[in-house]
């Protein structure tokens, strides 16, 4: 018999993956202190369900445009 624990714990690290891929964009220009990560983050919370608006914000979260 299968332990149920480890569905449990399997479909809580999707879900924590499926995030940390959806808001891959955002944390790059965060992580790359681009001027614009706020605007990327609100990019990627509104269009990124969408695949061109997740692509846009991932190309405009590697540009270089940072604050230094």
């Amino acid at each position: 018999m299968k332990d149920p624990a480890f569905g449990v714990l399997l479909v809580l690290l999707l879900i924590v993956a499926s995030i940390l891929i959806y808001f891959l964009p955002a944390l790059i220009a965060r992580r790359r202190l681009h001027r614009n990560a706020t605007a990327i983050l609100v990019l990627n919370w509104f269009l990124g369900w969408t695949f061109l608006g997740w692509v846009i914000a991932l190309i405009w979260a590697f540009t270089n445009d940072r604050e230094n």
